[in-house]
Formats: structure tokens, sequence, C-alpha cells
């Protein structure tokens, strides 16, 4: 009847409880959303921005939701040439943008849900209130934050209170974003926007050297967006534009269409190369052409085409990697995550990101609201002729992508992978394992990954003048990673890349299937 994936079971199953009292697929994600912000604070909550693509099954249409936040109207890039500041601080006030999280929970629930937004965030209140058994992997993040947000008194006492990190096991209680939650349930989105919430952060932006205002958080707004396309071996495969990273994920999926990859084979180096010189073009358009695209026209749909990955895929050579490519030149006429899918009894479908990008987002925690503020603001570039420059008003570039595909017209396949530069690496990698070397769903995740690191950034930033690094995950051949290091590539074996979750609608059974990986703490329940 209905499926959930999440990276909490918590979350999961509060999912599946909204699909078995009548809730529609938005009001089941927005439900996860809800715990997960309680639950995996580090990663996601309503300090940080959301995107969502939504199948709706009545129209047999797919939606996209940018509910990102904008930098503040005070905010310039003299501000920052009189601090002496070359690019903006990762952490802190500077780097600071509106939340748009609950406000796309609210334009999501107007337009396909049907459950209150208070029925919603029952669960997650109830959490936080009586504390919840922290998992394995989020005590692991919790245990990495302890010391830097300790100088934050407000944000040490919601997350640290004695000083210490919460053990896997341990319960642990928010009473502070128990009461914003339920200022929400009670007031709706206005309670963050204009209300109290809204008022608490512009009193502590003031007293802690941000830019805040009340008339930022106003005229705060959501936008619904066409989602962009390619084809893929048969398979459509749909992203949001910028300003996300999601176009990456096509152009990669064009150039490499132009290969045999299935009889190369999933472990071959000749593979794994061609697919990380496909990423190093693609990041080099990230890199120079990814905006806010209310701030001047973007070559979306050239980017997106066939005819220029083939223009890009003359650049590889499949003997030897490259330090770095030059972005594609175009004539215009003037970073941590939670990604969540849930399918419902009427088959819409529901890919849904949410992050505060770093962990913890920017350290602070706003007076007692009981959540970090997130730092995407940290990603514009302040270089003068940067399409991403810093602005008032103005969307940073976002790396959180959700990911879908059609086939036939029907949806396919729901998904998303977590981890800011990666999140376009590791969907392309997934549907690869899916359509070109046969894995099933489970498979196509928990198999081993590469990652590219190294590459130009939207920020203004160079990337490695040597080629970067790639990091590949324990679980290939020696035989490749020596394959790779004769090519040139500089290859580092360990870590953990990513954290998936998917469901995949098939319409000749009539039943879905859900996977979701050991990268993280989650579960896919169906019912």
């Amino acid at each position: 009847h209905g499926m959930a994936a999440t990276s909490d079971l918590r979350s999961t199953q509060a999912a599946v409880d909204v699909l078995r009292e009548g809730g529609s697929a938005i009001d089941a994600a927005i439900a996860a959303n809800c715990v997960l912000g309680v639950v995996e604070p580090m990663s996601c909550g309503i300090g940080g921005d959301l995107f969502v693509l939504y199948w709706d099954s009545k129209t047999q249409k797919l939606y996209g939701l940018n509910a990102s936040g904008r930098s503040p109207y005070t905010l310039t890039r003299e501000v920052f040439r009189n601090l002496g500041h070359l690019r903006i601080p990762s952490h802190g006030p500077l780097s600071w943008s509106v939340p748009g999280c609950v406000d796309g929970w609210e334009t999501l629930r107007t337009r396909f849900g049907s459950l209150s937004l208070a029925t919603l965030l029952a669960p997650s209140i109830t959490a936080a209130e009586e504390g919840f058994p922290v998992t394995e992997i989020i005590a692991g993040y919790w245990e990495q934050g302890r010391v830097p947000l300790q100088q934050f008194p407000d944000t040490a006492k919601t997350y640290y209170p004695g000083g210490i990190a919460p053990k896997e096991g341990e319960l642990f209680k928010n009473p502070y974003l128990a009461k914003s939650y339920g200022l929400i349930a009670e007031q709706g989105r206005d309670a963050f926007y204009k209300g109290e919430i809204a008022r608490r952060i512009v009193d502590y932006s003031e007293k802690n050297g941000g830019y805040f205002t009340l008339r930022d958080f106003e005229e705060h707004t959501s936008e619904w967006v066409e989602p962009v396309t390619t084809n893929y071996r048969g398979y459509d495969v749909w992203q949001l534009p910028p300003n996300g990273q999601g176009l990456c994920v096509l152009q990669m999926l064009n150039i490499l269409e132009g290969y045999d990859l299935k009889a190369l084979g999933s472990d071959s180096p000749e593979y794994l190369h061609l697919f990380l010189e496909a990423k190093k073009l693609s990041y080099a358009d990230r890199a120079r052409h990814f905006a806010d695209p209310a701030f001047g026209p973007l070559p979306v749909q050239q980017m997106a085409s066939k005819e220029y990955a083939a223009e890009r895929r003359k650049f590889i050579d499949p003997s030897r990697a490259a330090t770095g490519y030059p972005p594609g030149d175009f004539r215009l006429a003037t970073g941590d995550t939670i990604y969540l899918t849930v399918v419902d009894k009427d088959r819409n479908c529901c890919s849904f990101i949410q992050s505060n990008f770093h962990g913890f987002g920017s350290l602070h925690v706003a007076g007692e609201t009981g959540f970090a503020l997130q730092n995407r603001g940290a990603l514009f570039a302040l270089d003068e002729q940067h399409p991403n420059r810093l602005e008032p008003h103005k969307r940073p570039f976002h790396t959180i992508i959700p990911g879908f595909v059609t086939k036939a017209g029907k949806p396919w396949l729901s998904f998303g992978v977590m981890g800011g530069d990666m999140q376009p690496q590791g969907q392309v990698q997934v549907l690869i394992n899916l359509i070109d070397f046969g894995m099933n769903l489970q498979e196509a995740g928990d198999a081993a990954r590469v990652q590219h690191s190294g590459s130009p950034t939207p920020t203004g930033l160079e990337g490695d003048p040597r080629g970067g690094s790639v990091g590949a995950e324990a679980g290939f051949p020696e035989a490749t990673i020596s394959g790779l290091r004769a090519k040139g590539h500089q290859v580092q074996v360990g870590g953990a890349y990513g954290g998936y979750q998917g469901i995949l609608i098939d319409h000749a059974a009539g039943t879905l299937r859900g996977a979701t990986e050991s990268r993280k703490d989650g579960a896919a329940v169906g019912y």
C-alpha cells in the first residue's frame, strides 16, 4: 500500500503511521522530516532548507519545489571586504541564510497534503519532550561536534547539557525544540517567519554580529520550479534546476551514455576512470555556471543537452586522468544532509531532501529555539564577476538534490544520496548500478563507491592543480585500485561516501521495493 525509507527508524515509522491514517506521501514526508529534526539534529532541522521532487498521481506530472532561503537584505560583499575576509566564513552569523524548511512544509502540505501541521508535528513533539534513544551513527556525529560547539553557550545548552555528547542508547530530550515545534503546530508557518521564532532569531543575530532583520523572514517564499530531465538508456532522469547541483547528474549520465559501461564491468578501472572524468567535466561547469536563476539567465537546457555532452566527451583521455577541465563557454542573451522518500497507496511519490549544510550548520542556536541555524550562505562567492556572487536577498548555490526517474511516463524510482559534493556522484553510481549493471535496489546502494574531491567550486575557489584525489570505499578489488593509479588518479582507500534511500515502483507486480544502507541508521518500511 505504501512505503517510506529514511535514515532513522523512528522517522520511517512516523511516515508509515501517517500513510496508514490516510495521509499522502507529502504528509508522511513532512512527519518524517519533523522527527529527523529531533533525532538527527546535526544533519537537518527547521534551521535549514529543503528541496522536493513530487509525482502527483492525479495529474500524472512531476513537480519541483525549491524551498531554499535567501541572504539577508543588509549583507553585502562590502561587509566582507571591510572585515578583511577573502571568502565567506564556513561557520558563524556571516554564513546564515534564511531557513526555508518550515515554509517548504506548508507550501507542500497546502498543495498536496491532507493533514494539519499540528497532526504531522505531534510525534516529533512527543519525541523531543519525552526523549529518544540515540542511535549508533548519530552518536558518532554528536561526539564529533562536542568540542567546536562548546564555544557557543546556547548551542552547548541545547545539545550538550553537562558538556558531554549523548552516547548510543542514551535518552536525549530537547524541550526547546519541542516548544518551537509547538508554536508552529499552533500558529502555522507564520510562527517561524512572522512570530516569536523569527523575533528570537533576529534578536540573537543583532547581539552576535549577524545581519538578519524581520524583513528577511517576513518576505521569505518558496518557489515551484520546472524539473529538468535527460533520457539515459530509456529511463527519464529528473533533477531540479540551479541553484542546486542536480544538473551535474544529467551531464554525467549524458557523457557516460556514449560508452558501453556494461561491457566494462562495475569494478573495472576503465569504467571508474570514465566516471571520474565525467564528474570533473560536469563540476567544471558547476563551478562557473550554477547560481540563483532569479539574478540572471543560466544555460540550463544547453548544459543538459546530448549535443553538449558529445562535445564534452571529446575531452576525456581513456588512458589518463586529467588534472582539470575548462568549463563550457556559453553565450547568453543578456556540503550534512538527510534524504527520505515516501510512496503512498495512490502512488504519489515524494523525493525529499533537507539539510543544515555542515554538521550542526553554522554551529549557532538562537537562544532557546532548540535548533541550529544553517551555514548555507558560506557557498556564495565574493568574486564580483561570478554568477553565484553574494547579493542581498539571493539564494546561494546548494548541494542538496532529490532524485527521481520515470519510465514510459510512469514513476519508476524515487531516490537520493546524501553527502554534499558526493550527491551527484552517488546518484550517478546508483543509477548505473541499476540500469547498466543490473543490480537490485539494495545492491545498487550497498556497492562500493568512489568519490572525487578537489574540483573547483561555485564559491570562486580554484580546484586542486594536481587533479584532486579519489576516495575509494573498501570493497573494490586491488586490481581496480592499481588500474586507477596507473591512469594517474590519486586514490586513497577507506571511508564511507554518501547515504542512500530509494523506493522502486513495480507497476507490473503492483508492489513497492525499498532500500536503505549500512552507511546510516535507516530503514525502509512498507505496509
